[in-house]
């Protein structure tokens, strides 16, 4: 007898969207990759505080089979995206399922009714909600789990969502290399003319104690910087804030660095990057009331370093790009890592296209080692 899938309509209430973020716990529950996100924090993206819920609506359901919670997936509208692009397009996202073609369908099937019930033309995803947050589909790369604020899929969800007509939009890719000090000498000594021969760049590690009151200068060169990349929408202020206050707790000073005129005090660049925090939280479960957040808070106080770094951001002003202020930037970050006892770096993620990003990493001979896809497909 063939078991049928009833597919359930969720609301954003604190006991759906826990429902809703169990159902992975079914999925990888053989798998020893995955790393289970901190639910207390993943549960702020679903509540009304957050400010993307000024602009934006979404929708969850769930697939059901056999009176299990085998899947879900998330329907976003973003009604800042759509203004800037004109293009019709709604996200989805958080998509989880068991290897049935069934409910995967039937999940796909609900978000774009939803889709085209508000006009849209276009799914876009996945979007875990934005591209400002964590997204794309892994196709290449599963030997490994993901590093800090990175996805995870398994290899069958590429011909889940293939086989539900959806095609590639755009490659994200990660890349990754070892910290050692030769390689780290050249780039210091590309670092160092760079500094010379733009004597009113200066470097600064961004603090705690400071974050907030760097916020507008961060967002005033993520905003400049990232204007002409593919499928970027600028964040708004309390969109900045909210996200500086979920990652405030997990800052690395000296990781994350403002590049400024001397003069002015305009700000050029910035990047900011982060310890692989994963291996602390995977033995967590997603739980931060257990016995293993006493090994979590040795990554957080400094006393222990984790393997690898992740460089999640870097971004130039318009003007101010082939200065060296990136191998600046890169030079500050990794002596400090290389100090700190962490050897390896991953840089993610970086669009296909963008060769400006691409360059710098040959004098570190990294290695493209994960492959994340947007896939779209017409309403």
């Amino acid at each position: 007898m063939t078991s049928t899938i009833q597919i359930v309509e969720l609301s954003r209430s604190s006991r759906d969207v826990s429902r809703f973020l169990r159902v992975p716990y079914f999925i990888y529950r053989d798998d020893p990759n995955w790393v289970a996100p901190l639910l207390s924090d993943l549960k702020l993206v679903f509540k009304d505080s957050n400010p993307l819920f000024e602009h934006a609506e979404m929708k969850l359901w769930i697939a059901v089979k056999d009176g299990r919670d085998v899947g879900r997936i998330a329907g976003i509208l973003d009604r800042n995206h759509v203004a800037k692009y004109k293009d019709a397009t709604a996200f989805w996202g958080f998509f989880e399922s068991i290897d049935d073609s069934a409910a995967a369908g039937a999940l796909f099937d609900a978000v774009t009714a939803w889709a085209k019930s508000h006009n849209s033309r276009r799914l876009l995803g996945p979007m875990n909600p934005t591209t400002n947050d964590e997204c794309g589909l892994l196709i290449d790369g599963f030997d490994s789990p993901p590093v800090i604020m990175m996805t995870y899929n398994p290899r069958y969800y590429i011909p889940l969502v293939e086989g539900a007509g959806f095609t590639k939009a755009k490659d994200l890719l990660a890349y990754h290399f070892h910290v050692e000090a030769k390689p780290l000498e050249r780039l210091d000594r590309i670092a160092s003319l760079a500094a010379r021969r733009n004597p009113d760049i200066t470097i600064r590690a961004m603090r705690k104690k400071t974050l907030n009151a760097d916020l507008a200068k961060v967002k005033e060169v993520y905003n400049a910087a990232w204007e002409d990349n593919w499928g970027f929408v600028p964040m708004t202020d309390a969109e900045m804030e909210f996200m500086a206050k979920r990652v405030k707790p997990l800052l690395v000073e000296d990781w994350a660095l403002l590049a400024e005129s001397k003069s002015t005090g305009e700000a050029l660049a910035f990047m900011f990057s982060l310890p692989d925090y994963n291996e602390a939280i995977k033995p967590m479960r997603g739980k931060l009331l257990t016995p293993k957040i006493f090994g979590f808070l040795k990554y957080l106080m400094g006393w222990k370093a984790t393997r690898i770094g992740r460089v999640l951001t870097l971004g130039i002003k318009n003007g101010h790009r082939q200065k060296g202020i990136d191998a600046m930037l890169y030079a500050h970050a990794l002596k400090h890592g290389l100090k700190v006892g962490t050897r390896e770096c991953e840089v993610s993620w970086i669009l296909e296209d963008n060769e400006a990003m691409l360059r710098p990493l040959d004098t570190f001979k990294a290695s493209r080692y994960k492959t994340y896809r947007l896939y779209e497909r017409a309403i």
